[in-house]
């Protein structure tokens, strides 16, 4: 090939739509991580090109839904490969190369910058370097500390080379939402262990909160000041841990499979861990095949809210729930407007908000029925793989394994529509057309 010719194909390629270069770009570093996790070094055993791009995709989407064994099937080569591909999905990779063009002092134009605002889920270019500086900070910061918080019980168990690794691998896990953890039983034998539990906890709730609102509460440290996506970020945050954490402890609290044998502050530590896992995080410290029906429906309800925007977490994030439940309440109040803490909410939020939701449950419904159709298993089930996958989330009642072919791909497809779907839908959205010609209204009998 000419140079003149390639030149022109990557002249064609950066005048793409953003969404479709993020998409590409996600697409890719799945193909490479796939491509590492079959060479012989990556794993202890032969694994099949369907693991290795499940595994592959998992982590990139930071879902942490598994089909091998992340701490047995895996050498020390493989999960550092899947450690980057966890960072690089979690904190996106834009900003990575965004910030790396910065470092290395090449300028940053204008195609990287739209891209860069639909990873970021920004409505204008205006101060995207300063935002993207400040995930890359907070991750730094993040990240450090939980690893030096978690070695202490790891090092304690496992030695000093083991338990530092145990403490890193987590600790990215953790922040970027991902799930995966080094034991086949992912955190159930820390689930009365406030040292584990907690700094976990607090990496995948700051992970999944946004880097907006940690950046707003960094310039004003008060309330009032705030813009209304954090204020609904941190109330909803808050109404969802509280509502998690109760529902799972009154329904689980006398449960033998799950809480019922632990001691009284093993039950508290238990059912608020399980209570903010389910937005995306992943990690278990109980027996998920092990929960009531009642109380999994909850949980698929917390993973298709998923966390904030601008996080590491998936769903259709917390701020879309909120202003969906106020346009509800505003419908029965027959109210014109939205309005929250002295702010009014446009309708095309609102429109934008229903478009997504509506779209999100015909994308979870229809790999539910497809996957149902190729995997004679138990309907519940099978719901709840598809909700992880969509959200992101990684929390599996078993069923994961046992997919054939087609129930994986499903999966995969759902993993990468859940990561990078809601991106390219907000950019169709973003776009408007002004219609031409104006029509006359009808009416139309709703209900």
């Amino acid at each position: 090939m000419s140079l003149d010719r390639m030149l022109k194909r990557i002249a064609r390629f950066t005048r793409m739509p953003a969404p479709e270069m993020l998409a590409l770009a996600y697409a890719g570093f799945i193909l490479a991580g796939t491509l590492l996790l079959m060479t012989p070094w990556a794993t202890t055993r032969p694994i099949s090109w369907m693991d290795a791009i499940f595994t592959s995709t998992s982590a990139v989407t930071v879902t942490g839904l598994a089909v091998l064994d992340t701490g047995t099937d895996l050498t020390f080569f493989g999960q550092c490969v899947v450690l980057v591909l966890i960072q690089l999905g979690g904190l996106g990779l834009m900003t990575f190369a965004v910030l790396l063009l910065a470092a290395l002092g090449v300028s940053v134009g204008l195609p990287q910058r739209v891209v860069l605002r639909e990873e970021l889920g920004q409505s204008s270019l205006h101060d995207l370097m300063r935002l993207a500086s400040l995930v890359f900070r907070v991750a730094l910061v993040c990240e450090a500390g939980g690893v030096l918080i978690l070695s202490v019980p790891f090092i304690r168990d496992y030695g000093v080379a083991e338990g530092l690794w145990a403490a890193l691998f987590h600790t990215v896990s953790a922040f970027n939402n991902a799930g995966f953890s080094l034991w086949s039983d992912s955190l159930m034998r820390y689930v009365d262990d406030p040292l584990v539990i907690l700094p976990i906890s607090a990496l995948f709730i700051v992970g999944g909160i946004g880097f907006i609102v940690i950046g707003d509460l960094w310039e004003h440290r008060k309330w009032r000041p705030l813009s209304l996506h954090s204020k609904l970020m941190l109330v909803g945050t808050l109404g969802l841990i509280l509502w998690g954490w109760v529902s799972i402890a009154v329904l689980e609290w006398h449960n033998p499979r799950t809480l019922g044998d632990l001691s009284f502050g093993g039950k508290i530590l238990g059912s608020f861990f399980q209570g903010v896992s389910p937005r995306t995080a992943g990690f278990n410290s109980v027996d998920i095949g092990g929960l009531h029906d009642s109380t999994s429906l909850i949980v698929i309800l917390l993973m298709l809210v998923g966390g904030g925007s601008t996080s590491t977490a998936g769903g259709i994030k917390v701020t879309s729930f909120f202003v969906l439940l106020l346009t509800i309440v505003a419908f029965f109040r027959r109210r014109t407007n939205l309005r929250i803490y002295n702010r009014s909410i446009g309708f095309e939020s609102v429109f934008r908000v229903m478009a997504l939701t509506a779209v999100s449950m015909l994308i979870v419904l229809s790999g539910i029925f497809i996957v149902s159709i190729s995997h004679d298993g138990e309907i519940f089930d099978l719901i709840f793989e598809v909700a992880s996958a969509f959200g992101t989330t990684g929390l599996s009642r078993g069923s994961t394994g046992e997919l054939d072919t087609t129930g994986r791909i499903v999966l995969i497809l759902i993993m990468f529509i859940g990561r990078v779907g809601p991106l390219t839908l907000g950019f169709l959205l973003a776009t408007r057309m002004v219609p031409r010609v104006r029509y006359p209204e009808a009416q139309v009998f709703l209900g």
